[in-house]
């Protein structure tokens, strides 16, 4: 026993000694602690509960064109849908980011902060395809925010912290590295482009938290994850702070809706086959296999065969990296692309515009004459081109709205009608005056997609 005394005497270890406690205050001590920075961060993360009421039919058949003739009295019945998901606060006035899967379309928005207080919030601006959307808190003043850090400046192997609120079980925190960037993404929500990747656990109700650095400066919107479980497997996306902070500009303009700039071209990222052909010493960039001739790359001078390597000095592989570089300069600026012609590169200055909305769409409602009243058409232009991503060379009649008798028929938003009947389509006017003139049998030749389909139907 005298033995077993001595050692714990002699390794310091007889009486137990507390430690002073010490808010770490350089970075080495930061390393081994990460608690003031959740203290500094995690006040700036909010809880969001969002309901939205939608119609569904009162029995399954009434979504079968079929059947829906024998359910005609059938009325739509009211469903609410809740969501929940996290979101960040951008400025002490309650302005908030959020991801459009978890508020978008929502009929009412409660937001719980990390002190437990509730507000109620609006939607200011929101983007499907980008899954942002930007919140105003009702009735609030001095609250805690997160400045933000530009996307471009982020590394591979940067420590960073995911804060939100994983399947509704509070506020919580996990720890990871940045393990990618410029990655597209994985299965949730409906995001699309260039992507910050992590392996910090990010798992269902994490949606719209935060991802910060060491400094608690908010480098990206944690969105999506890559899985087969439906749990975090360690590969998790956000969207980069510097299209946030687009998007925050555009909201505070009054914005209702996000504008990105409008290129106007098509392309395909350069492998190693095509590199040597175009005289790179690389595989990188984008080929241009398609150009609108109201594009502003068309405006600047590029040609179909020209390749793309970089926007504003920074490099860019995929047509998404480019919408990305493009969305974050904004409209109304001018962006430096570099151009690769003949095995020479230069930079073009190119000025970003949206697409434009001429000739006038011409939207027009079929009546009760024409044998599919209520479908709803648009003449094509370029911002119609934008909006239902139909191909550049698209040109005549589409479809908006299919109408009641549409749907019936098989007619679908985003069809490009080409001929009604054999004759060739140029404007809404011609469809209706064709439809009407088709007696009860119709042939309708469209372009979906990249497909062409023909329909033939008798009413």
């Amino acid at each position: 026993m005298k033995y077993i005394i001595t050692l714990i005497a002699v390794l310091g270890l007889s009486a137990p000694v507390m430690a002073d406690q010490k808010v770490p205050e350089t970075q080495a001590e930061i390393s081994l602690s990460f608690v003031p920075l959740v203290k500094q961060s995690a006040p700036a993360v909010v809880n969001i509960y969002a309901t939205r009421v939608t119609q569904s039919r009162p029995n399954t058949f009434m979504n079968d064109p079929f059947f829906q003739r024998f359910f005609e009295g059938g009325q739509p019945e009211p469903r609410v849908q809740n969501s929940l998901g996290s979101g960040v606060i951008l400025s002490s006035d309650g302005i908030v980011v959020s991801n459009y899967h978890v508020v978008g379309m929502a009929t009412d928005i409660r937001v719980v902060l990390n002190d437990r207080r509730e507000y109620t919030a609006r939607v200011l601006l929101g983007d499907q395809d980008s899954d942002l959307a930007i919140l105003q808190l009702e009735g609030v003043s001095d609250l805690p925010s997160l400045d933000l850090r530009s996307s471009d400046d982020v590394e591979v192997g940067e420590l960073v912290l995911a804060i939100g609120n994983p399947f509704g079980v509070g506020q919580t925190v996990s720890s990871g590295i940045i393990s990618g960037l410029a990655r597209s993404g994985g299965s949730n929500g409906g995001g699309r482009g260039y992507f910050i990747q992590t392996d910090a656990p990010i798992n269902p109700g994490n949606s719209g938290g935060a991802l910060v650095d060491m400094a608690g400066r908010l480098i990206g919107i944690n969105t999506q994850i890559l899985t087969r479980s439906g749990g975090s497997n360690g590969i998790g996306f956000a969207i980069p702070a510097d299209l946030v902070a687009e998007f925050m500009d555009q909201a505070k303009a009054g914005n209702e809706t996000f504008e990105r700039p409008w290129a106007g071209m098509s392309g395909q990222p350069v492998d190693a086959d095509m590199a040597e052909t175009f005289g790179l010493d690389r595989p990188g960039g984008i080929i241009i296999s398609g150009l609108h001739k109201e594009s502003p790359f068309d405006l600047a001078d590029f040609t179909v065969g020209d390749v793309i390597t970089a926007v504003d000095g920074q490099q860019v592989n995929t047509p998404s990296e480019m919408v990305f570089r493009m969305s974050v300069a904004g409209l109304g600026n001018t962006s430096q692309v570099t151009r690769v012609r003949d095995g020479t590169a230069v930079d073009v200055p190119v000025h970003l515009m949206s697409a434009p909305d001429l000739p006038s769409r011409n939207l027009t409602t079929l009546d009760d004459a024409a044998i599919l009243a209520g479908l709803l058409l648009a003449r094509i232009n370029p911002a119609v081109i934008s909006e239902f991503n139909l191909p550049l060379n698209a040109t005549g009649v589409v479809v908006i709205n299919p109408g009641p008798i549409g749907v019936r028929v098989g007619v679908k938003p985003g069809d490009v009608i080409e001929a009604v009947g054999g004759e060739t389509m140029k404007t809404p006017q011609d469809v209706s005056d064709a439809l009407k003139a088709s007696g009860r049998t119709v042939q309708m030749d469209v372009i979906r997609g990249v497909s062409r389909v023909q329909l033939r139907f008798r009413l």
